[in-house]
């Protein structure tokens, strides 16, 4: 077996011992080279200084006398010299008394010099004589031309680098005939005698050892393979006994084996048996996990429907002439009655995280508006001590595309989490794009979360402690719920948290980008903010005032302001409202807490003055900051932040068959000057719209005689008909409602118990122009 000479064990160790000897010798010539480098380099400046010190008295006396013709013998003398290629001789006045140059060598190698040591030197020196060395007589300047030195270092430079690569070259022939007389031809004369062994056939031979290496690693390698094969030929003669022994257990086996398949075939019989018993099993389980739905959509209608009318019948109470103990019983109520509407929402979303029902949207929506909507809604919440602030990156996009009402549901778990464990300080919500994912914080500076409690929150109707339960109250399934709405949609919630520092629950969601944040508008002015620097009023006017190009200031407090030049104030400072006016007729904007605005009387007393309520939005600040640059601030914006428009007259006809439900939707709606019609059934409806002009249909699902369904389908087979808008009505929440609503023709849907916000927005979505 011959082995090619590139794969020969001698041909790679003395390949490897040459590179490292051909290394080494590289590096040494090169430090050689540069000690060479450095010595030349200096010889050129060492010869040229000597010259000029061996000219220095001929051509001083020249200067002292003013002889050009034995200046221009001198200079014309030096010029003889090869690395010379100028010199001169100027006087005391700068005039040159002469002057010779000649060109310079040209050569193909001339680069190489030139990089090293530069392709011409300028050397000069003051002319005076030994009895008035202090005045000078002139200068002695030489141009040198290095490469009449650079050559020189160049040959030896190259005579250096081929003795080196001839030595390494020379090594590595004498090394290959060592190494193959040494190693590899000794190693063939053993692979030639392993390659002539049939290992088929026991042979206890043992192999020649070559002459010489009988105690080095080939004399070993020999010794360990006549081992190996005295054991291969044992292993034969015993493996060919165990052949014949397992003939002759053969026989018994096919016995052995005709007995074990009379038994797997009774056993699989039995198997048979065992799976249509799993297959029944099966059948029972879907048939439970179908009446579980059944029951959790019959006890959610069953529910809500008196919730409605209940949490209905407080608000319209609440909006009537009450004293105060009675307006606080029954806000209390109806708080209550929110609660326990949160409350069912959450068992029924975990029930459908358990049974896999819960679908997801995918639609395009408003992040930055959805977020500041909820806030303000969750601002009432909040206690008096406690600055609930948006801060949403100007870089957000517009539009992402996800499921609001689930974000929608995230953002409010996050946020009434902590504000319901915080007594005083802040609570943040931060908004942020990163990459294809945005970033939701939450951050307050409530009671914390112990490590080894982090974990358990988690787990549904589970709190940090009893002690929490006890105090703040709860059921514990607001986090659960939160988590497993961000993992079903391919997100993460993490949490950060001290006891005692706050928490900071961070939830990142992939809501792709559809439509990049618009350019900011620009206004013109300055602003003063009048406010602490630890607070969250602080943090927000800098990114959004400075976006919108106004030039912006803060100040701790009304006690540092000694000259206010400012077109616009804002402060969130009530107490400090009478001093500013005091000191400017500047506009102010001033930013309260929910419920907190300053009366009308002492209001119109700092006029102009606008009031806006925390959380403060981009939307309430851009457009206060316009009025008061505009020095148009309306008489009624003083005692609240936004004027309500009057609302269309129009009729709607409310198809409804419980009473209570009736009364509150009629007096919701009367209220804002909404006609209503009523139907006790889906028939009913069917006649009112015979005889009546309806605007809109408020449609319950759920009715004697004729439910809202098939009302809806009937009502779109009229051609009359057919573009009137429907709204679904029905204490179902289950996911599949909204669905079933549809298909019957309805164009929405509003799970009961309903808030009046709610109701009023989608009249003003689908009531005509």
């Amino acid at each position: 077996m011959e082995i090619p000479l590139r794969q020969r064990l001698s041909f790679k160790q003395a390949g490897l011992t040459v590179l490292v000897a051909f290394i080494l010798g590289a590096l040494l010539s090169l430090v050689q080279i540069g000690v060479d480098y450095a010595s030349e380099d200096a010889a050129i400046n060492r010869e040229i200084r000597a010259l000029m010190e061996i000219s220095h008295n001929p051509a001083a006396r020249i200067a002292y006398n003013i002889d050009a013709e034995l200046a221009q013998e001198l200079v014309v003398g030096l010029r003889h010299s090869p690395a010379i290629i100028g010199a001169r001789i100027v006087d005391s006045n700068g005039e040159v008394l002469a002057s010779a140059e000649q060109p310079s060598v040209q050569s193909r190698y001339r680069v190489f010099s030139d990089f090293l040591f530069g392709s011409s030197r300028h050397f000069e020196t003051k002319l005076s004589v030994d009895h008035a060395p202090d005045e000078q007589l002139g200068m002695l300047q030489l141009d040198v031309d290095t490469y009449a030195f650079g050559s020189n270092f160049l040959k030896r430079s190259m005579l250096t680098l081929v003795s080196g690569f001839t030595r390494s070259l020379l090594l590595s022939v004498i090394l290959l005939v060592l190494f193959y007389f040494m190693l590899t031809k000794p190693f063939n004369q053993v692979i030639q005698a392993l390659a002539g062994r049939d290992l088929r056939t026991p042979d206890r031979t043992p192999l020649p050892c070559p002459p010489g290496h009988e105690r080095d690693e080939l004399g070993v390698l020999v010794k360990v393979a006549n081992r190996q094969f005295a054991s291969i030929a044992t292993e034969i003669e015993q493996r060919r006994t165990a052949e014949d022994r397992l003939t002759e257990y053969l026989g018994e086996l096919e016995a052995i084996v005709s007995a074990r398949t009379v038994e797997l075939k009774a056993a699989n019989s039995r198997l048979s048996r065992s799976n249509e018993e799993l297959e029944q099993a099966r059948r029972d389980a879907l048939a439970m996990a179908q009446a579980r739905s059944i029951f959790l959509a019959n006890m959610s209608h069953e529910i809500r429907t008196p919730l409605n009318g209940l949490l209905g019948m407080l608000a319209l109470s609440l909006e009537g002439a009450l004293s105060s103990e009675q307006r606080q019983q029954l806000s209390i109520a109806h708080d209550s009655g929110k609660v326990l509407v949160d409350l069912l929402n959450d068992i029924l979303d975990l029930s459908k995280f358990e049974a896999g029902q819960l679908e997801l949207e995918n639609i395009a929506f408003d992040l930055g508006a959805l977020v500041e909507g909820t806030a303000s809604l969750l601002s009432q919440n909040a206690q008096s001590g406690v600055e609930l602030t948006c801060l949403i990156d100007p870089r957000l996009p517009t539009q992402v595309l996800g499921d609001p009402t689930r974000v929608r549901q995230i953002v409010s778990n996050l946020l009434s989490n902590a504000l319901k464990f915080t007594r005083e300080g802040r609570v943040d919500i931060r908004i942020k794009a990163e990459g294809g994912y945005i970033r939701l914080d939450v951050r307050d500076t409530g009671i914390g979360i112990a490590a080894d409690a982090q974990a358990r929150i988690f787990q549904p109707f589970t709190q940090a402690g009893a002690d929490i339960t006890r105090q703040f109250g709860g059921t514990g399934l607001g986090l659960a719920l939160t988590r497993r709405l961000c993992e079903a949609m391919q997100g993460t919630l993490e949490l950060q948290s001290t006891p005692g520092n706050g928490s900071c629950f961070s939830a990142i969601l992939p809501l792709p980008s559809l439509e990049a944040a618009p350019p900011a508008p620009r206004l013109h002015g300055r602003v003063l903010a009048i406010c602490g620097a630890d607070t969250g009023l602080a943090e927000l006017l800098p990114a959004l005032i400075g976006n919108w190009g106004l030039s912006y200031r803060r100040l701790d407090s009304a006690s540092d302001v000694d000259d206010i030049d400012a077109d616009v104030l804002i402060s969130d400072c009530p107490a400090c409202m009478e001093k500013l006016r005091q000191q400017t007729a500047a506009p102010i904007i001033l930013v309260t807490a929910y419920g907190s605005f300053l009366d009308a009387e002492h209001a119109a007393a700092l006029a102009p003055l606008e009031q806006v309520a925390r959380p403060l939005s981009r939307h309430h600040l851009l457009q206060a900051l316009k009025h008061a640059l505009e020095h148009s601030v309306d008489e009624t914006s003083d005692t609240q932040p936004e004027a309500v428009a009057p609302r269309k007259p129009a009729r709607v006809l409310l198809v409804e068959d419980n009473p209570v439900n009736q009364l509150v939707a009629k007096g919701m709606l009367g209220k804002q000057g909404v006609e209503v019609l009523l139907a006790n059934n889906g028939q009913q409806a069917l006649e009112k719209l015979q005889e009546e002009t309806v605007d809109l249909v408020l449609m319950d699902c759920n009715m004697p005689i004729m439910d809202g369904y098939e009302a809806s389908r009937r009502i779109r087979q009229t051609p009359a008909l057919q573009h009137l808008p429907i709204i679904a009505l029905t204490a179902n929440a289950l996911s599949e409602e909204r669905e079933r609503c549809l298909a019957a023709g309805m164009n929405d849907y509003l799970a009961k118990p309903f808030r009046r916000e709610e109701l009023l927005a989608l009249l003003d979505q689908w009531l005509p122009a």
